[in-house]
């Protein structure tokens, strides 16, 4: 019998099995992940940028975890020598209409607590003299990291806290018992006093068969990038991003400087055939089926159709792709892009069409359901982790570690 289960190895699943690994430090604890490493899914593919919190509703999960995340993940990383960098970004205004909406921005990384600075366009170009702006923002604590690396410790100081760590292992039901749950897996079962859905991309349909309605469906959608030849890296120093459309819930293709030294140009967003559906031939009948039937996405669809069919365009026209990163760098031709991996966001979706803009964690019968965690849930993982453990109820075999 096992005080807890966490179900996920992305980042958000591990930084939960530490954080319960150090507030209880005799417990037994079993993480579980369905894949044969950690951090297969969102984490692996994701941007690698420690974000700031800028562009978040103060008072929200996010902005608050998202803050204090980006400097407990440049500790982290400091700490256990795992490759990172605090560079800095720019986002930046490229016409008249855009500045009230800089200025936004602006004011709500004041109102969140962050280190930003109105700059003119001469001082971007010190930045990044390949920008072409009339205004912008820096925002001095977004970084980049590698967060495999970072994964890789998490489930190194798990192991060493004690904890039961299985890959390979798919949680297919869950069913109550007289002293918590069993999960029943693709490798056995296993008992649990108390569990934790950590399942990414599935976390809607884990809550659902641990007896709990998210009240929303996660609707995967695929971010497709582009790469800059090593030849044309020097038209990018750090990060690029561009004032995102307030009304729509992505942020715009921008460019950003990888750990490795690589470029990242991207990405759009476009709704995923698949779940885990890196590529666009990628199909899966019951995750296509499943968005097909439901009302929240025609909603969505509809309200967003503009930008949908924009974001489409660009996932097959490269001129089209070419043509927005131009808006930010002028010099970028097709030739100087090749393309790269994609990622998927698992986005929650609540039936009236509403994105679910804020961290979602939902409490059960013995278990805590972490609904929606995408960006910036790598930047904000200890935050999450820390966050979920307060909620839960202390195991009585387990004394607190105060």
């Amino acid at each position: 019998m096992y005080d807890f289960a966490v179900i996920g190895g992305g980042i958000v699943g591990l930084s939960t099995g530490m954080a319960l690994g150090e507030r209880y430090p005799d417990a037994k604890i079993l993480v579980l992940e369905k894949e044969s490493r950690w951090a297969f899914h969102q984490t692996g593919n994701n941007s690698g940028v420690i974000h700031s919190g800028v562009y978040y509703k103060p008072g929200s999960f996010k902005a608050k975890f998202c803050r204090d995340g980006c400097q407990s993940m440049v500790e982290f990383c400091q700490k256990h020598e795992i490759p990172h960098e605090v560079c800095g970004k720019v986002i930046i205004a490229t016409e008249e209409k855009e500045l009230p909406l800089l200025e936004n921005i602006y004011q709500r990384g004041l109102e969140n607590g962050i280190q930003v600075a109105r700059i003119t366009a001469e001082e971007v170009r010190e930045y990044e003299p390949h920008v072409n702006c009339i205004a912008g923002v820096r925002v001095f604590s977004t970084g980049i990291a590698d967060y495999k690396r970072v994964c890789q410790k998490y489930a190194e100081l798990i192991e060493q806290q004690g904890g039961d760590l299985r890959l390979n292992t798919k949680v297919e039901q869950i069913l109550d018992t007289a002293s918590g749950k069993r999960l029943e897996t693709n490798q056995g079962a296993f008992e649990a006093r108390f569990v934790i859905n950590c399942a990414g991309l599935h976390s809607d349909r884990v809550a659902k068969i641990g007896q709990v309605d998210p009240q929303a469906k996660i609707v995967p959608f695929r971010g497709e990038y582009y790469e800059l030849t090593p030849e044309k890296r020097y038209l990018v120093k750090g990060l690029i991003y561009p004032v995102p459309n307030p009304d729509f819930p992505f942020l715009g293709v921008h460019f950003t400087r990888m750990i490795d030294g690589s470029v990242h140009a991207g990405p759009n967003a476009v709704l995923s055939l698949k779940r885990e559906g890196y590529k666009k031939t990628d199909f899966d009948l019951r995750d296509f089926a499943e968005v097909m039937a439901y009302p929240g996405f025609w909603k969505l669809a509809a309200k967003h159709a503009d930008e949908g069919i924009q974001e489409i365009i660009r996932s097959f026209s490269k001129a089209a792709f070419v043509r927005s990163l131009q808006r930010l760098i002028p010099e970028v031709q097709a030739n100087d892009l090749v393309p790269t991996h994609a990622g998927v966001r698992a986005q929650a979706l609540m039936n009236d069409g509403k994105l679910v803009d804020d961290f979602l964690i939902l409490p059960g019968q013995n278990s805590m359901h972490v609904c929606n965690a995408p960006s910036p849930a790598a930047t904000s993982s200890l935050e999450i982790g820390k966050a979920i453990v307060e909620q839960i109820p202390a195991p009585q075999s387990a004394p607190l570690n105060v």
